[in-house]
């Protein structure tokens, strides 16, 4: 019998003593010192924490963007298909890359949550071009059942070039699309995509 994943999280007391906030939060620094402070970091097994919204689940999201030589903003998206680990979000449009901090990720590192989010990119896309990471804001949704689970940290990838392919079969129609193009189809996106695209383009 294998082993149940154990997945990062912070407790929702800590949430609410940084301050509880509902939607897109765009400044991070009163959170992030004490979110990825290893005392206040807990790993706890997967099956026990998707349904308990006293625990949140630490998720980096990471935006994968190209500039055009016009200045024109292109964005890689995908369809999540069914192997994609959280089922609520399946047949959703999604530009975030990006999944649960392990216990595994936290083996010989004394910064489990960067280098979760390492893998977690090296697992679903292989990016061949040079990028500028920035930490451009925070994302809570309390109006849906994986959102009050879920706290993600948004990192912006600005990338000198559109060299990305997916690797995993479940990014489904993966590539950089027009920013234009993103908007019009806005209604399918998952709400985190949406949430970004409505604070950062």
């Amino acid at each position: 019998m294998n082993k149940e994943e154990e997945v990062l999280v912070i407790t929702e007391k800590l949430f609410e003593h940084l301050g509880r906030f509902s939607g897109f939060q765009k400044d991070v620094t009163p959170y992030l010192t004490e979110l990825l402070n290893p005392a206040n970091m807990q790993f706890r097994a997967r099956g026990q924490v998707e349904d308990d919204p006293t625990f949140k689940q630490l998720i980096p999201y990471c935006i994968l963007v190209h500039t055009d030589a016009n200045g024109g903003t292109h964005v890689f998206q995908y369809t999540r298909g069914k192997g994609q680990g959280e089922q609520r979000l399946h047949a959703k449009l999604s530009i975030g890359i990006g999944g649960h901090i392990s216990r595994e990720d936290a083996a010989g590192s004394n910064e489990p949550y960067r280098t979760g989010m390492r893998r977690e990119l090296d697992e679903e896309v292989i990016i061949e071009s040079p990028y500028e990471e920035t930490l451009a804001g925070m994302i809570f949704d309390d109006t849906t059942e994986v959102g009050r689970v879920h706290l993600g940290l948004v990192h912006f990838l600005k990338l000198q070039s559109p060299a990305v392919r997916g690797r995993e079969a479940d990014l489904l129609e993966s590539g950089f699309v027009p920013l234009a193009q993103l908007k019009e189809n806005f209604q399918r996106l998952e709400t985190w995509s949406q949430l970004c695209v409505q604070n950062l383009f």
